[in-house]
């Protein structure tokens, strides 16, 4: 039987993907949705020390980005 991947699995997946020039991104987006509908969350929530564009505009890109994709992405303080 293989597992679904948690939320954070996902969401290191999304960080890991970001270091490596956006490798993949989309797929690991939708896993990372259907990891959120699996564990019945909302929204993905990031560290934005771990993000390469730690910078207001380079959140609002990846807001927008995940955005399209139907993912609602918040940052941790």
């Amino acid at each position: 039987m293989v597992s679904e991947p948690t939320v954070a699995d996902a969401t290191n997946r999304i960080y890991q993907s970001l270091q490596a020039d956006n490798a993949d991104i989309d797929v690991h987006i939708a896993t990372l949705k259907a990891a959120l509908v699996q564990a019945g969350l909302k929204e993905a929530v990031f560290d934005p020390a771990k993000l390469v564009q730690n910078n207001r505009s380079g959140r609002k890109l990846m807001q927008a980005y995940f955005r399209q994709r139907g993912v609602t992405v918040k940052f941790s303080a």
